[in-house]
Order: structure tokens, then sequence, then C-alpha cells
């Protein structure tokens, strides 16, 4: 693994991809979904003790906090986090191909164009899920970011939004973006309401349609297809192998890590030594909080993340009270872990 303290910076790197703006990627992959206060750099770098191989997303960044912010704070990753791909927010082609050229800069495996969050915010910058009501312009914009990046372009995206029906809108959004040459496509099998749910409802209230997104993959056999939404288990993941190329799991990776641990046997075919255990992932951690503490990094910042580390064995309540209560006191550092 590389140092623990090392992470991303803008460089140049060959990056593995086919004509197109293609990512080789697995026929089945898992992944996890990109979540705002959640996926952060911390997150990640403690998942991927958990997998090697499933592909991991930053929470969204806006192109403009990129354009005008702090592009370390926003951007910085350690080396050890590939395979790792950045989530855009905005909706203007030319700052979307600075950010994505940017993006390849720093070195990250995939662009994905976020095309699916509900939130007031979002929709008040015109990015985000009401963008599916401007197909035209979402191609333009995945047009602009494929001329100015060698690495693979993405779109995530709801069924549709508002009164929209979802079948036919899916459908036509994403002939019109495979047009400019997109070739992957994760899918939010719901529609998202902008008008009357807040962000938590949107993940829970509109019904889930995996039916649809199996036939989107039957409709659009040459794209890549990955479903997201209300998938909690490995299992879960794997009854869409037949029909899809891939799994994005939001929620219940963060809230139970644990699942992640078996990701790379089950659907990478990887067998790396000897078998995880959750007091080996702590301590492999230890290394990267020593160095985070010592940059000034609140050991909170990073324990927030594997609170549900023993989610369901005995001692995991402990586990979880002693983080808690013990995290924000004066001088606390990685020996509470």
């Amino acid at each position: 693994m590389e140092n623990p303290g090392q992470s991303g910076g803008p460089r140049q790197r060959e990056i593995s991809r086919n004509a197109g703006n293609v990512l080789k990627y697995n026929k089945f992959s898992l992944s996890t979904a990109p979540m705002m206060d959640w996926t952060d750099r911390h997150c990640r770098f403690f998942h991927r003790l958990l997998t090697r191989h499933t592909l991991l997303y930053t929470e969204m960044v806006t192109s403009a906090a990129i354009l005008h912010g702090d592009r370390e704070r926003l951007l910085g990753f350690n080396d050890a986090e590939h395979p790792v791909a950045l989530q855009l927010g905005g909706s203007e082609p030319a700052d979307l191909a600075v950010c994505a050229r940017v993006g390849e800069d720093w070195g990250y495996d995939e662009i994905n164009l976020n095309v699916g969050c509900p939130s007031d915010r979002v929709q008040s910058g015109r990015f985000g899920a009401c963008l599916m009501a401007e197909p035209d312009l979402v191609a333009r914009c995945v047009a602009a970011m494929q001329e100015a990046t060698r690495v693979p372009v993405t779109v995530k995206t709801r069924l549709a939004i508002d009164e929209m029906e979802e079948w036919p809108t899916l459908l036509g959004f994403v002939r019109t973006v495979r047009a400019v040459g997109c070739t992957r496509f994760i899918v939010h099998a719901r529609k998202a309401w902008l008008k009357g749910l807040s962000p938590k409802e949107n993940r829970d209230i509109p019904p889930l349609r995996y039916d649809l997104v199996h036939r989107l993959k039957d409709e659009f056999p040459d794209l890549d297809i990955s479903l997201n939404g209300g998938i909690r288990t490995l299992d879960e993941a794997a009854e869409h192998r037949p029909h899809l190329d891939g799994v994005m799991i939001g929620r219940a990776a963060y809230e139970d890590p644990w699942i992640l641990a078996d990701a790379d046997r089950r659907f990478y075919g990887v067998e790396d030594g000897e078998p995880l255990t959750r007091h080996g992932v702590v301590a492999a951690m230890m290394p990267y909080v020593e160095e985070q503490c010592r940059r000034g990094v609140p050991l909170n910042g990073i324990t927030r993340h594997m609170l549900g580390l023993f989610q369901g064995i005995p001692g995991a309540r402990a586990w979880r009270r002693l983080l808690s209560e013990n995290v924000h006191r004066p001088g606390a550092g990685p020996e509470l872990l």
C-alpha cells in the first residue's frame, strides 16, 4: 500500500481506455455510491481496506467549487483509493470540461456527471436531477467533458422526475446522451420528485423499478448499465448479475461497511491471502489515522466512518459508544482506536 499520508495531486499519467472514453470495466462490477458528507477521502481509504477492487466514488463536487475553491481540500485523495471516480455537479459544458481535465490531472479513474440529486440547493444551481428535463444539455456537457479528458465520462441518473412518465423519459434521456458517445450509465431506480419530497424522502418514498433498469439494458445491450437504489446486501446485488453490468451500493455499505469485505471474492474472483478481520482492519487504519492526526485532521473526521464496522456482532454498541463519547475530548488521538 502507498504511504498513508500520500495524496493525489495534479499529474500526468497514462489512462487505460478504449476508443470513446470507455474504461475497461469488469463484466459485473460493484461500486459504492457518491454520498454528500459521507464518502470523503477518509471514508474511501477505510472502504479500500475492505475491498481492493470495488469502484469508489467521491462526494459530488460542483464545477464552481473546483474552478474557484481549494482543490487540495476538494480533490485530494490517497493513492491507495484507486480505482476511484470523481463525481461532478454542474450544467455549463465549458466549465465541466475544465473540471473533467482537472479531475484527470489529479489522477481520478472516471469522471461522473450527477443527474440524480434532488436537493433544493442542487436545483437552484441547475444541476442534478432537474437535468433529466434537459437531455440535450446533458449531452452537450458529456461531449465537452469527453473532448477534454482521456478518462471515461459516465452519467448517474434517475428514472424520471416529477410528472414525467418513467420509461419514456429514461429511454429518451439515455438515447440522447448515448448519441454523443457516453457508454456507461448508473441508474438510481426511482423517480425523483423535485416538488414535495425532501432528498431523504426521495431515497425512500418513490417506488423502486428495477425492471425498468433491466429493460434499459435489454434496449441497449452495448451500454454498461449499473443499478443503484435499495440494495442492502451482496446477495441482493448478485441477483442482478444475470441482467446488468453492475450494482452500486449506497447507505448500506456506509452503515454496515463489513458487507464490502467479501466483495472481491464474490464479484472479482480474488482471494487475497489471509481472510480479513474487523480488528485487522482497525489495525490497518492506524498508520493512516496517525498521519492524518499529525496533519491536523480531527480524529472524528476519520472515526465517524468506522462506527458501523462491528455492526451486528457482540460489542458493536460499546465500540460506537466509546468512539462517540470520547472522540471529541481534548487530546483524543489514534490510541482511542
